[in-house]
């Protein structure tokens, strides 16, 4: 008789393997638990499944390089709260964590070593842009290569973005006020009123190729510029802005007529807003006397003599939109240092040598006129300069047979042809304006609306013949070919001038907006 053996009993074998499992069990259990509470004290569950759910479509990625710095500084400079992040170069970089729109701010560290990369996506749609860093490449990034982003869902403009480059688009929605809701347009600007059969030049609106420009929206103004003074300093053009200006404002309030006999003033009352009108044709001071062989009644422009006639008025302005030029092409004598150095139309001995010609003269009071601005002790204000507004005579000058007649959509890419005048006088503009720039002793801001090549394209927006009531003007040229009188200078209203009120409010948007947030 045999009795079985205990060694190979499967029941007294199956207690040992049983105990080993239970100890490598929560042996691995214990590791786990210690390894997730670490994982949740450095990413929180709930700012993580936070970030994931109410983050999902409004995706921001910003790829840093550690060699373009100064680059990310300005195309991150938004007034949004903001995270430390440093870079490889010990610098440290602020980015945006969050706005007001709920982005989320994504940061990678292993960014290609050669540029930048921002990407917005919103609703599903996304935008790019990318560029090389200015170190990398040994040339300097500005403008909308280096800081351009789409416009927020508030509809406002990124603050970096360029808005001188784009396209013209068609709008089907049209303009914001018609010649018969606006009761100041100027009768030559008047074109629906003068009877010019089309209408599709009123259509055509600006976008900056790498951000939205919005509609003008007045009450937005109105509030940006509250208990402020605008002023318009310049000839007839700076009258057709200004008078844009105050009908886009007029569909919202009717303002007080409080003009004298120097100026022409508008108040709004709900804002306490006044809009002024200064004419000043050459921004310099002017006088009429004989001098040394300039014969009286010639008009002696002191070039280094700002105009007294707005600069008296200076500490009074919140805001200037200053503009000039035209008026250099009419009879005048030119003065530096109380010394006759030149003139326009005039130059009666031809063995004395001319210094300065006119497109030289208007530089000249371009600096004049901007430094004086920039340097006065009461003046805090921000000074908005116009650049050179573009004509549209074709075929002559405007008292020698130029046209624009029949002119009814912008020009295309490849269309336009240079205009030798404008460029010169442009170029000589900025080159016051930088120079000016460089000389600022007070607290005031000076920019630069740079419209002239952007306004080249609209040859279609000026009166041309219809210049007024007259039934029986002639609007067709001759049998013999000649044009009738018109105006290629002036822009019909309504029409492109208006685009001139929509930069206006982005600039003063950037200026003043984050002040008056910051200080309510």
């Amino acid at each position: 008789m045999t009795s079985d053996s205990p060694r190979g009993s499967p029941k007294m074998a199956t207690l040992p393997r049983s105990l080993s499992s239970i100890v490598v069990s929560v042996a691995g259990l214990a590791m786990f638990l210690i390894f997730a509470s670490l994982l949740l004290v450095s990413y929180p569950i709930s700012s993580t499944v936070r970030g994931y759910f109410y983050s999902l479509d409004r995706k921001v990625v910003v790829a840093i390089s550690p060699v373009n710095q100064s680059t990310v500084e300005n195309l991150l400079s938004k007034n949004v709260d903001g995270i430390h992040h440093s870079s490889s170069s010990g610098s440290d970089l602020e980015v945006p964590m969050s706005s007001k729109n709920d982005k989320t701010a994504i940061l990678t560290d292993n960014s290609p070593s050669d540029g930048i990369q921002v990407s917005f996506s919103s609703n599903g749609s996304e935008s790019s842009l990318k560029g090389k860093s200015a170190r990398s490449t040994g040339k300097k990034e500005t403008g909308a290569n280096s800081a351009s982003i789409s416009a927020t869902s508030n509809g406002s403009v990124e603050s970096r973005c360029d808005l001188y480059h784009g396209n013209w688009f068609y709008d089907p929605l049209g303009p914001l006020y018609t010649n018969n809701s606006c009761p100041i347009v100027t009768q030559m600007q008047n074109c629906q009123g003068n009877g010019r059969p089309d209408k599709e030049y009123e259509n055509w609106r600006w976008k900056p190729s790498q951000c939205d420009l919005p509609r003008f929206d007045a009450n937005k103004f109105l509030e940006l510029m509250r208990g402020k003074t605008l002023a318009f300093v310049g000839d007839s053009v700076a009258r057709n802005q200004m008078e844009s200006l105050m009908c886009l404002l007029w569909q919202v309030e009717v303002p007080v007529n409080r003009g004298i006999k120097r100026m022409q003033r508008w108040y709004f009352k709900s804002t306490s807003v006044m809009i002024v009108r200064i004419w000043s044709s050459w921004l310099v001071h002017q006088t009429s006397e004989k001098l040394d062989f300039a014969q009286e009644g010639v008009a002696k422009l002191h070039l280094d003599v700002p105009d007294e006639t707005f600069m008296e008025f200076t500490p009074d302005f919140d805001v200037i939109v200053i503009s000039s030029g035209h008026w250099f092409a009419k009879q005048s004598v030119y003065v530096l240092n109380n010394e006759i150095v030149g003139g326009q139309l005039w130059w009666p001995d031809s063995s004395r040598p001319m210094k300065v010609n006119n497109i030289e003269a208007f530089g000249i009071s371009v600096e004049t006129s901007l430094t004086a601005l920039a340097t006065h002790p009461n003046f805090t204000g921000l000074t908005i300069v116009r650049s050179f507004s573009p004509d549209h005579y074709e075929g002559g000058g405007w008292n020698t047979g130029g046209s624009c007649t029949g002119k009814v959509k912008p020009l295309v890419a490849g269309e336009l042809v240079e205009n030798g005048f404008t460029d010169m006088m442009h170029k000589k503009q900025v080159t016051g304006f930088e120079r000016a720039s460089k000389k600022i002793a007070n607290k005031s801001k000076l920019r630069l609306m740079d419209i002239t090549e952007i306004f080249s394209y609209r040859h279609d927006g000026h009166p041309g013949p219809f210049r007024s009531l007259d039934p029986n003007k002639i609007t067709q040229r001759g049998p013999d070919g000649r044009p009738p009188p018109q105006d290629c200078l002036h822009w019909c209203m309504p029409g492109p001038v208006d685009t001139w009120n929509e930069l206006v409010l982005e600039i003063i948007r950037r200026e003043f907006e984050g002040k008056q947030s910051a200080s309510s």
